[in-house]
């Protein structure tokens, strides 16, 4: 089978090539991709992994094989799919607790968000407890996981605060539920009850020092690069600063995501969620579509596999 492959002697770090495909343990389901959605992390963390490895979190497919011990995805069916590698390939393997079940007939480029960025926001936003009649904070909301958390935050009940620096953006961010877009914590009017971070660095301790009395913030990403440096008094517990809560997170790590992914894609399906997914390019322009200095708009870029 085809699949990009890390290769440090190319100057994307990336081959694509001619793979054996992927050997099914009695757990294991094969999956013809259809499609997948790179994230941030995908590309930044390709210059420490071997040559040979096929990265990629996400892909959405087609299962061709069922698991011999009969878990798991049927023939036929359209799935979501969570792992650490493999899904920049034509062929990955699921196991039941890795992949979601997609509707019949859904596109598979817009499924193709649903791992990573999807699940990422729903299980962050829950972190906060209920948001009803709150306000709630979203720190790089035109980001693909900020995005989601956007539009499930507003359906929550929450009085939406995004922020951005695309002027683009604003726009799609208010159509998504945002009430309102701020470039950065320090133009919010006002405390928040919580916040989902995809940012990190300056910005994180800035949206921290917003949180009101009993408040969280779930630091869920650190596209910003920048450490994290709390002044002296930024972690005092006074009379206006008590009780807030600052948490980390990580997908890799959470448990029983099947059904959550099932359900967000079949939401995205019936259209009460939008993937936000930006370009749709072929597989093959993977290198180009992610080259340092290409532009790209909110949301995802989805690349189509065949």
């Amino acid at each position: 089978m085809l699949a990009w492959t890390v290769d440090h002697s190319s100057p994307s770090r990336l081959t694509l090539r001619e793979v054996p495909e992927p050997a099914p343990g009695p757990h294991d389901a094969v999956v013809r991709v259809q499609a997948f959605a790179p994230n941030h992390g995908d590309v930044e963390g390709l210059a420490g992994l071997p040559d040979g490895f096929v990265p990629g979190w996400d892909a959405a497919g087609v299962v061709v094989a069922e698991a011999a011990d009969g878990t798991g995805p049927r023939l036929g069916q359209t799935v979501v799919s969570l792992g650490s590698h493999g899904a920049w390939a034509e062929l990955r393997l699921v196991t039941a607790e890795s992949a979601g079940l997609a509707p019949e007939g859904s596109d598979p480029h817009a499924m193709s968000a649903v791992p990573v960025a999807g699940t990422s926001a729903l299980r962050g936003l829950r972190r906060l407890g209920s948001v009803l009649g709150k306000r709630v904070l979203v720190l790089g909301g035109s980001s693909a996981v900020g995005l989601f958390a956007v539009q499930l935050a507003a359906r929550s009940g929450a009085h939406v605060v995004a922020t951005t620096r695309d002027p683009g953006a604003r726009e799609l961010l208010l159509r998504l539920g945002a009430r309102d877009v701020v470039r950065a914590p320090d133009d919010l009017d006002g405390e928040v009850a919580g916040a989902i971070d995809l940012l990190g660095g300056s910005h994180l301790v800035r949206a921290f020092a917003r949180l009101a009395p009993g408040g969280t913030l779930v630091a869920l990403g650190h596209a910003a690069g920048e450490e994290e440096r709390f002044g002296y008094g930024a972690l005092f517990g006074d009379s206006n600063q008590h009780d807030r809560t600052l948490t980390t997170f990580f997908l890799g790590a959470e448990t029983g995501i099947g059904p959550d992914m099932s359900w967000l894609a079949t939401e995205i399906h019936e259209g009460r969620l939008d993937p936000v997914v930006s370009a749709v390019r072929p597989w093959r322009e993977l290198t180009e579509a992610f080259a340092p200095g290409s532009r790209r708009g909110p949301g995802k870029t989805v690349l189509s596999v065949g």
